[in-house]
């Protein structure tokens, strides 16, 4: 017996020497990254970290970045990419370490790192013993894992600030919380700066080629601007950087029976106010229009979502609600009265794929939109399986470019910008916004990389600048109010990293414009 006990606390003793010993040789990887930039909030993360990757390589600086969302993806400096291998395929937030240990490989001016922890307790770890990061990015504050870090909003931000670096600076473009994220930053000695959406012009959107949000746009700058990066460089690094696998697009399809269907995957933004935050971008650049079909996928484990999802559909003023999935009637039921005959019930997710599908495209008129919303598992993959075996409809779009003002933005939210550099509504062929059953090692689709591949084959890299980056330094505790984006009646002296702080209007709700309109 005193052999076994001997053989346990030699076990243990080497565990932990192997631990200390790891933990060591992690924060010396740490150290050799001047600047860590790590990417949290609810919506958008994916994409805002693929925008300051492409905004600090657009400046010359050697850039690693990291994006978990619909395809894990470990973005080398040069803008290639490859697939994040998972054991079992299982995400775990210790991968951080391995994409660490590959980033300092590279000895990069700057790493730029989607969080992925849910749980409040691992969003700290993640930040305190993973990446400590130099620059937090907190982008917004929505709807989402309300189990996990709610059950208010107000406790999903307070959640969310657990990534905030301490002694450090955080960004962020949450107007309607910004108190309490302020709060939280000064609790842990982080400066915190605005990014304000409006300092974004809808013509500076233009020059993208996909759907992206002055939200993001805006947070990038502020992460470039921080790090010494001028305006039209980083927007110019930004596009050219490829969009994420997850990025909204829309696909045109033809119906067996002849009729043009355009299609509009939202299935990722699984909350009412991303949703319809894409919904009515889609809608005022013309890639979707009425007569506007509604599909809610349901899922068992997700009836409060569900109801949300019933909730939006006054918003967004649809001519039919085709319901999917179960239980279907936890979105009816949650669908005003008002409008509650618009509902279909498709049968659950016990009717024959084939049968519910006929009866769907059967109700669409000769040229609809249809889009998709609550979330994608169970019939929401059958779903967009059956449509990506429709013919695609190559007739030129002969849609005009007219904003759509029936359906009111809800929450404070709208549309921004208009995608392309032409600005013109065609067919955008980037990704699907998911690819069901997405296998981790399989490249992109060959839409993506006909578009994109070139570019990442053969790119052009900034030469270095002649004198080095400035490296944020460990910013001092923000006076009170200094960087609140409701105003102060004294102005606080800007510092090296500092950009404008802007101040709001009267009414706490956001302004958005119609793309094309003077501001």
């Amino acid at each position: 017996m005193l052999f076994l006990y001997t053989v346990l606390l030699v076990c243990c003793a080497i565990l932990l020497v192997a631990g200390i010993v790891e933990q060591r040789r992690h924060f010396t990887n740490l150290d050799s990254l001047p600047t860590r930039v790590l990417v949290n909030g609810i919506r958008g993360k994916s994409s805002i970290t693929r925008l300051c990757a492409g905004a600090l390589r657009g400046g010359g600086l050697t850039t690693v970045a990291k994006t978990t969302g619909t395809a894990a993806r470990f973005i080398h400096p040069d803008a290639t990419e490859e697939p994040v291998y998972r054991k079992f395929g299982i995400a775990n937030v210790v991968e951080q370490i391995g994409i660490v240990r590959r980033a300092a490989a590279y000895r990069p001016d700057a790493l730029v790192i989607e969080c992925m922890a849910v749980m409040p307790a691992l969003q700290e770890i993640n930040q305190s013993k993973l990446i400590r990061s130099t620059i937090g990015v907190l982008c917004n504050v929505r709807e989402d894992h309300l189990a996990e870090m709610g059950p208010t909003l107000d406790d999903v931000a307070r959640s969310l600030c657990r990534s905030m670096p301490e002694d450090g600076i955080c960004v962020t473009a949450e107007k309607d919380r910004f108190h309490i994220l302020q709060e939280e930053a000064h609790a842990r000695n982080c400066r915190l700066v605005y990014a304000d959406p409006e300092t974004v012009t809808d013509e500076e959107l233009r020059g993208f080629s996909w759907f992206t949000f002055k939200e993001n746009v805006a947070i990038a700058l502020t992460v470039a601007e921080l790090l010494g990066v001028d305006r039209e460089t980083a927007l110019q690094g930004m596009y050219d950087a490829p969009p994420d696998p997850g990025v909204l697009s829309v696909e045109r399809y033809l119906t067996p029976d002849g009729r043009k269907l355009r299609f509009a995957n939202v299935f990722a933004a699984n909350d009412p106010e991303s949703t319809l935050m894409n919904i009515n971008q889609l809608l005022d650049l013309g890639a979707v229009h009425r007569p506007l079909n509604v599909v809610i996928n349901c899922r068992p484990d997700r009836v409060e979502r569900n109801g949300q999802m019933g909730e939006i559909v006054p918003d967004l003023d649809p001519e039919q609600v085709f319901v999917i999935g179960h239980p279907a009637k936890s979105a009816i039921d949650a669908i005003p009265a008002e409008y509650r005959g618009r509902a279909v019930d498709l049968g659950g997710d016990r009717r024959d794929p084939e049968e519910f599908m006929a009866e769907l495209l059967r109700r669409l008129g000769p040229d609809s939109s249809l889009v998709a919303i609550g979330n994608i598992h169970g019939q929401g993959e059958v779903l967009l399986e059956h449509l990506a075996e429709l013919p695609p409809d190559d007739s030129p779009d002969e849609t005009p470019v007219t904003p759509d003002t029936s359906a009111a933005p809800a929450r404070g939210t709208g549309p921004a910008g208009q995608p392309g550099r032409s600005g013109h509504p065609e067919h955008v062929e980037t990704m699907q916004l998911y690819a069901p059953r997405i296998d981790p090692y399989q490249g992109y689709p060959e839409a993506y990389e006909s578009r994109y591949a070139p570019a990442r084959q053969a790119p052009q890299i900034p030469q270095q600048r002649e004198t080095a980056h400035p490296r944020p330094a460990r910013a001092h505790a923000p006076q009170d109010g200094a960087d609140h984006p409701r105003g102060q009646d004294r102005e606080q002296p800007r510092g090296l990293f500092e950009p404008r702080v802007p101040t709001y209007p009267a009414d706490d709700h956001q302004q958005w414009h119609s793309p094309g309109e003077q501001r």
